[in-house]
Parts: C-alpha cells; sequence; structure tokens
C-alpha cells in the first residue's frame, strides 16, 4: 500500500473522530448549557427573537438541534421541548423531527465512511453468532428498523453507529429513523407546546414522561406491529424446517 492510499485511508476516520471528540468535549463543557434552567432563563429573549424574526429562528434552531444529536450532547430532549415551545405542535413536530434526523445522518454517514465497510465485510466473513445476526437483519431490515427507532431505551448516538456498522442503505436509515421517532418527537414537542403554562406556574416538565405507561405503552404496541413480519417469517421458517 502506498504513502497516498495511507492517507486516504487515513482521512475516512476523521469524521467520525471529530464526532466523537465533539461529543466528549459537549459532554464537559455545555451540559449546563442545555439545560431546563438554561431554556427557563433565555425564554422570554427566544419569544422575542422568533417574533421578530421568525425565519431565522427556525434555521438557527434546525441547526443548533442538529449539531445536538450529531455530536451527541446532552439536551436533546430538551431541544424537542424548545421546538414545542416556540413553535408549537405545527411545525415544532416536523422541526424536531427533521433536526433529529439529519443529525443522526451525520453520524451515521461519518460511522459509514470510517468504519462501516470494514466492520460489515467483517461480519458477513465471520462464522457463529455474528454471520447470524448480521443475516437476521438483512432479512428482515425494514421491520428491524423501525422496531429500534420506536423503542426508546436504545441510545440515539450508540444506534446511528450501529446501524452504519451493519450495511443498512442511507435511504433506509433515513426513512426509518425520519418516521421512527414520530411517537417520541410528538410526546416531547406537546410538552413544549404546554410550556408557558408551566413556566407560568413555576414548576419543572417531566422529562421522563416518555416512559409513563400511557405513553410508552402505546410506543411499545406500534414497536410491536413493526416487529409482526419478522415474527411471522421466523414462524414460517421453523414451519418449513
Amino acid at each position: 500500500m502506498t504513502d497516498r492510499d495511507n492517507s486516504s485511508q487515513a482521512l475516512r476516520y476523521v469524521p467520525l473522530l471529530v464526532v466523537l471528540a465533539g461529543a466528549i468535549a459537549g459532554f464537559f463543557l455545555l451540559k449546563d448549557s442545555l439545560s431546563f434552567e438554561a431554556l427557563q432563563r433565555n425564554s422570554e429573549a427566544l419569544l422575542a427573537y422568533r417574533e421578530a424574526h421568525y425565519g431565522l429562528a427556525v434555521l438557527g434552531f434546525v441547526a443548533i438541534y442538529t449539531l445536538i444529536v450529531t455530536f451527541s450532547l446532552p439536551g436533546a430532549a430538551i431541544a424537542s421541548i424548545t421546538g414545542g415551545y416556540l413553535f408549537s405542535m405545527f411545525p415544532g413536530t416536523l422541526l424536531n423531527m427533521a433536526a433529529a434526523t439529519l443529525g443522526a445522518s451525520f453520524v451515521f454517514l461519518a460511522a459509514r465512511w470510517g468504519l462501516g465497510d470494514t466492520l460489515t465485510s467483517r461480519m458477513e466473513a465471520s462464522d457463529g453468532a455474528l454471520k447470524r445476526i448480521k443475516a437476521g437483519i438483512d432479512e428482515n431490515q425494514w421491520s428491524f428498523l423501525f422496531v429500534v427507532r420506536l423503542i426508546p431505551v436504545f441510545p440515539f448516538f450508540v444506534l446511528n453507529l450501529g446501524l452504519a456498522s451493519v450495511g443498512v442503505p442511507l435511504h433506509r436509515f433515513v426513512i426509518s429513523t425520519f418516521f421512527g421517532i414520530i411517537p417520541g418527537a410528538v410526546v416531547y414537542t406537546s410538552v413544549g407546546a404546554g410550556l408557558g403554562e408551566v413556566l407560568a406556574q413555576g414548576e419543572t416538565p417531566n422529562l421522563g414522561i416518555i416512559f409513563e405507561p400511557h405513553i410508552l405503552l402505546p410506543i411499545l404496541g406500534l414497536a410491536a406491529l413493526a416487529a409482526l413480519p419478522m415474527v411471522v417469517k421466523f414462524f414460517k421458517k421453523r414451519t418449513n424446517v
């Protein structure tokens, strides 16, 4: 391998290293700036800016939220709530979904460019459990993607990295991310849409609301529906054996 080939190979890791470095730096430097307390302190200024510069407020919000997701910065839930607070349910929900999908796609592409092809090839060439896992995902990609997006227990950043390593096509990643995060986006945007009343009463929103049974159970029901094709295929195979 020539020096040029080595340099090109090394450059492939730069986007992923930038993302990882940003995630580490952001965790230590920005956790207080992306908190509910920060939103509370700046709520009136944010509303005033939105009223004066609506278009710029939309672009700025989407850009900041995209960066939060790209670098896995603390405060993604706060960002979703802010979207609802500033832009109501609509277009707040749509803006939240677009920004989260953009950020996830940047992470996916950085991981795919740096590691994805290598890891995918190794999984395909391996024997045993890894190869069976890869084959199972390939056979049920759409169902698998929607299930992991709908179930809110998987860390978003880790999931984006993981999906890049199993050979998921970009268009399937984008589509399943955008539509799979709808339930979570609606929940947190609705919290933000009612934030004005919460702030007026001096209270704090419930950031863990998505894990409340009346919210979580319907989402798990949707995940079960998404998983149904995988279950049907599994039992068909067992029947045909």
